[in-house]
């Protein structure tokens, strides 16, 4: 049975789904709030469990001029305020190994991001905390190949370890979801996440920034809850346009429900039931 605790769930088998969503990096504390509370309004309704996302920070960005966000102290406190107000576990990504301590004090999920799935120090010191760690399988990377990330995770003691698809670089600017990644991943013994929205991505084909096609997202979602994904990642926005971060792969918060419900119901196909 594959199942890890994950700040006050658990996933895995026979566990109910699990959404990490939120805005892609902290905005202000008035979106983090605004989603944050319909969110948890639908994930209740639904019998969904749900944990809160956004970036205090994001390192990756295309252009040195992007917007990052407010930074670590700043974002740490709304991510608090989020978590205390709303009663849900936080999961927020981290660039750099000496961030997991001090992150680790607010976030129940410390995420490693795509393009940092291969660093030892990284991976190790947030494994170290004792947290469950989100690893997102890289661009770059082979679904079961994936094992040496999670090894290094599990060389700590922490058995608490997820992984992530997010696409597979696929030419320029592109990517593309091999499906049958979901099951290798699952086979090395954890949960596998889908992040359903920078999938959709299209890395720098903005110039300055990354496209992406938002209008795929249900498409991916719904494969993924065939293929029996354990949970779903997704970037979320009231107004995805205005987003400051990923505005073309955000999936917008009023239809948020709809998709849900379907997946509930690929899933109840599949055999998965959500009525716990």
């Amino acid at each position: 049975m594959i199942k890890v605790n994950c700040g006050k769930y658990r996933v895995g088998d026979g566990e109910p789904l699990i959404l990490l969503a939120g805005p892609c990096v902290i905005e202000s504390r008035d979106i983090c709030f605004q989603i944050a509370k319909k969110t948890k309004e639908i994930c209740e309704e639904l019998g969904i469990n749900y944990v809160f996302k956004a970036s205090f920070d994001k390192a990756n960005r295309t252009s040195v001029e992007s917007f990052r966000g407010p930074g670590l102290e700043k974002g740490l406190e709304i991510l608090r305020e989020v978590k205390e107000t709303f009663e849900v576990p936080i999961v927020t990504d981290i660039h750099e190994a000496w961030q997991a301590e001090k992150v680790a004090k607010v976030a129940d999920i410390l995420q490693i991001p795509a393009f940092l799935c291969r660093q030892t120090d990284l991976i190790v010191a947030a494994a170290k905390t004792g947290k469950c760690v989100n690893i997102k399988k890289g661009q770059f990377v082979a679904p079961w190949d994936m094992k040496n990330s999670l090894g290094k995770a599990k060389s700590t003691g922490n058995e608490n370890i997820m992984l992530t698809e997010r696409g597979t670089s696929f030419g320029f600017n592109y990517l593309c979801v091999d499906f049958t990644g979901i099951p290798s991943m699952r086979a090395l013994g954890v949960p596998v996440i889908m992040d359903a929205t920078h999938s959709v991505q299209r890395p720098g084909g903005l110039g300055n920034a990354s496209g992406g096609a938002r209008e795929f997202i249900p498409t991916l979602a719904k494969c993924a809850a065939a293929a029996g994904v354990d949970g779903f990642f997704m970037e979320i926005h009231p107004e995805p346009e205005k987003a400051l971060c990923d505005a073309a792969c955000m999936y917008r918060l009023s239809e948020l429900k709809d998709l849900l419900k379907i997946i509930l119901k690929i899933r109840e196909a599949i055999g998965v039931k959500n009525d716990y």
